[in-house]
């Protein structure tokens, strides 16, 4: 029996042992679970600046967590060896014990945890697990995501979830299509995150695809519009995965874009130039 896995925008209909595009959740007997719970591919400490975050807990490192999965299909994946994976070597790390890894790196600097590298709302019950034990510590939780999951996902999440970066692709319909995902399920996700989180936005400049100032002045707009003091990283492309048909993005185009953004945000950062 079919049955539909209700996290995101694809609603995928899975048979039995089937699982959805984002390769992380499977029908197993007539249940929709999360196959990736707590198997980690990717556990370093890294500043939390790197994630980007540069308006929380500036100076302080993060303990970055990641497994397999996601569920769009971005041709420029940075990530693509662990995100576009499930046959991944993996060691599995229960919330109890990430918890604890984090608190014993305190010391070193350690804010906390950061749910990333691949798209951690494919497996949101052990970010919702772990964020959990996390600030029973007093600690810190991150999660850098894409914003491609239903709301009710994300309020399991919020009570959790001190600060995001979420990716906002670009601002047109037809170009998130091509990334197999939906602009408004994004939008509607990053209007009710700032809410009640700290939430910085990153936009990743791709050459003839999302690198007009139309399309950047659209989109500052919006954001201004949920309020001028959300950070923006706009940052530029480097050939990767199945996108090494084109050079970089001209710096002069990243700075002129970031202008453009300035205009209407308080806080805008220029990224990877």
């Amino acid at each position: 029996m079919k049955i539909t896995c209700p996290v995101c925008v694809h609603r995928c209909s899975l048979e039995e042992g089937q699982r959805g595009l984002c390769g992380a959740r499977k029908n197993v007997e007539g249940r929709i679970v999360c196959v990736n719970y707590g198997q980690a591919a990717s556990l370093a400490l890294d500043p939390v600046e790197k994630k980007p975050l540069k308006m929380f807990r500036p100076g302080k490192l993060v303990l970055s967590v990641g497994s397999y999965g996601c569920n769009l299909r971005c041709p420029f994946c940075q990530n693509h060896e662990i995100s576009m994976s499930h046959d991944l070597e993996t060691v599995f790390i229960t919330p109890e014990e990430l918890a604890a890894k984090a608190l014993a790196c305190k010391r070193a600097g350690n804010t906390g945890v950061a749910f990333t590298y691949n798209e951690p709302l494919v497996g949101w019950e052990y970010v919702r697990d772990t964020a959990r034990l996390v600030k029973e510590k007093g600690m810190d939780n991150v999660m850098v995501t894409n914003g491609t999951a239903c709301l009710w996902v994300l309020e399991e999440l919020l009570p959790f979830v001190d600060a995001m970066n979420i990716d906002l692709k670009g601002f047109t319909e037809e170009y998130y299509k091509r990334l197999g995902g939906d602009l408004e399920a994004v939008k509607s996700f990053i209007a009710r995150a700032v809410r009640d989180c700290h939430v910085e936005l990153t936009t990743l400049i791709v050459p003839g695809e999302n690198d007009g100032t139309e399309e950047m002045e659209a989109e500052a707009k919006w954001i201004a519009s949920l309020g001028r003091d959300i950070p923006l990283h706009v940052t530029r492309f480097f050939p990767r995965y199945r996108m090494t048909d084109r050079e970089a993005t001209d710096v002069g185009r990243v700075y002129e874009l970031a202008e453009t953004a300035g205009k209407y945000l308080d806080y805008v950062f220029v990224g990877n130039c």
